[in-house]
């Protein structure tokens, strides 16, 4: 049994007076009446250790989240996985200034490949029904073989619908180059307590981020960094110094130690919530996308003729918030907190909107977020001369900033593509990142 080292000695503390340090609601007043954690949220003292150089409660806890993941060292993130990805690539860009990148990838990913001068070498899989998979690991081969300067591989494994990556496969190649398979598994921090850790990355992984908050009963934005190959410590360390926050929240900190430790000190209550699910998707009548990944619950509206956003509405209207809507697919987030009553709730409430024939014929045809014509490099677009144009009027440009659709936070369209009119349809719905008022990055004629 691991205990909760930093929790359980922010409790220890929690009433000392808190008036002559940050943070600068003191846990006082109003303020600790509407937060009651308040008097956990401190600063690095002398009882509270430093995530920038721990020697404490924080260094014990992440030795014991490494004894966990099974990595050499992990690190505690409290500013998400993003920070982890700009970190790994920072170690990475060293070792070469190209890199392998699913087309699906997070957009942290192009954003960090920006920063650091990274040119994707964009690839992208086949299909299954209606989504994009993990590209084959043969893809790779021709890739590493001809180019020095791929510097690795980053993929996103599991992805937001569920899809596990060829992990073994991907490693298996990459280390006959002696190049980096680097795992975004922000959605897959769970996976580690798997039966025999099915699909996760740190079995295959030089390095690879977990998303605590999005599986694991942790607050949000408190993820982990872990490494498995020694050569990057250094470089990891020294990329977490800069991305990370110099401030950073302690009862985050506690919660991304106490997911971990939680999960593996209650092994029964992880099988519990993953057995009620599995008898969830054995009963229920309506199509659900083929998960590899029990956390992910994906009904397939577009299959029964029906937008997965009307359908949202309605449900939201009886108070169930979805993850994800992407016009076919209704995307709902699961964990080990999972209970079988709420799933058997959930199956009631789908059903009523399924047999709702207002619905019916709601649907449009999902587009797919497919690679574009590429007429110059990534870097070359966000390097050259650009202009803001309605999106409206995009098509047959190329594109000088990445645009895309949060959640799930992947570009439509990357930086030295050619825009099609399915991707300016795409950007005109929804919420976006990469515009600026309804208009788009384009390179300058």
């Amino acid at each position: 049994m691991y205990e909760y080292l930093i929790y359980s000695q922010l409790k220890k503390y929690a009433g000392a007076n808190k008036g002559f340090h940050v943070p600068g609601h003191k846990a006082r007043g109003d303020f600790k009446a509407k937060f009651a954690g308040a008097p956990l949220d401190v600063t690095e003292l002398s009882y509270s250790d430093n995530l920038a150089c721990p020697a404490g409660v924080i260094a014990g806890a992440e030795k014991d989240i490494a004894g966990i993941t099974g990595a050499i060292k992990s690190y505690i993130l409290t500013d998400g996985s993003s920070s982890g990805i700009l970190a790994m690539l920072y170690a990475a860009v060293k070792r070469g200034n190209k890199l392998i990148v699913p087309r699906n990838s997070h957009q942290s990913v192009y954003n960090a490949c920006r920063i650091f001068g990274i040119e994707p070498v964009i690839v992208q899989g086949g299909i299954r029904n209606g989504v994009i998979l993990p590209p084959a690991a043969d893809e790779l081969e021709e890739l590493l073989a001809n180019d020095i300067n791929i510097c690795g591989m980053i993929v996103a494994s599991p992805d937001y619908y569920g899809n596990f990556a060829p992990l073994k496969e991907y490693s298996e190649v990459l280390k006959r180059y002696e190049r980096l398979l680097i795992v975004d598994e922000a959605h897959g921090a769970h996976l580690v307590f798997e039966p025999e850790e099915k699909g996760y990355a740190g079995a295959y992984a030089s390095v690879w981020v977990d998303g605590a908050h999005k599986s694991l009963p942790t607050l949000t934005q408190g993820a982990v960094v872990s490494v498995n190959d020694a050569s990057l410590i250094a470089d990891i360390e020294e990329g977490l110094s800069i991305f990370r926050t110099s401030s950073p929240s302690y009862p985050v900190m506690a919660s991304v130690e106490y997911g971990f430790k939680y999960v593996y000190n209650n092994k029964k209550v992880y099988d519990e919530a993953r057995q009620a699910v599995s008898a969830f998707r054995q009963k229920v009548a309506f199509p659900l996308y083929p998960s590899d990944d029990w956390t992910k619950l994906v009904v397939d509206f577009g299959a029964l003729d029906i937008s997965s956003d009307a359908a949202a509405q309605v449900l939201e209207k009886k108070g169930v918030y979805a993850e994800l809507s992407d016009g076919r697919y209704l995307l709902f987030y699961l964990s080990p907190m999972t209970t079988a009553a709420e799933l058997n709730s959930l199956n009631s409430l789908i059903n009523s909107v399924v047999s709702n024939k207002k619905l019916k014929g709601t649907y449009k045809e999902h587009p797919l977020n497919t690679a574009h014509e590429r007429t110059y490099s990534f870097q070359y677009a966000l390097r050259s001369r650009r202009e803001l144009i309605p999106v409206g009027e995009a098509a047959g440009r190329m594109c000088a900033r990445s645009a895309g659709i949060t959640p799930p936070c992947i570009p439509v369209v990357v930086a030295g593509e050619i825009i099609t009119s399915a991707a300016m349809n795409s950007l005109r719905a929804g919420n976006t990142f990469g515009l600026l008022d309804g208009k788009i990055w384009v390179v300058k004629r």
